[in-house]
């Protein structure tokens, strides 16, 4: 899967571009249509600690998912929102067996009816 990263406001170290390169190939193993992503990492400028955010949005067939996540780091927040993903991978395919269960429940009805 093609990934695009952006890092707004810094330069990303090349760590951190192989360490999000390599979680994000992981979906591959739950979903193989997956397009490509963009993932954006921004920092805030706030008193807290956590203010390293993480976007990560996924291009699939038809539809494209998205997870934000706000950490003390971009690794954290990275594994966070490639989790998030991972489960909303899960709820499309779902999604997407039901819908071709009912096509296919309704051939099967306009094939008996015809008979």
């Amino acid at each position: 899967m093609k990934i695009t990263v952006q890092s707004i406001r810094f330069n990303a170290d090349r760590k951190l571009l192989d360490f999000i390169q390599k979680k994000a190939d992981k979906l591959d193993t739950f979903y193989d249509h997956i397009i490509s992503g963009e993932v954006y990492l921004k920092l805030e400028n706030v008193e807290d600690e956590a203010n390293k955010i993480t976007e990560i949005k996924l291009m699939l067939p038809g539809t494209q998912l998205f997870a934000k996540e706000q950490c003390k780091s971009f690794e954290e927040a990275t594994d966070l929102a490639i989790e998030s993903l991972r489960k909303q991978i899960g709820k499309h395919k779902q999604k997407k067996t039901i819908a071709a269960e009912a096509v296919k429940k309704a051939v099967l009805a306009e094939t008996e009816e015809e008979f």
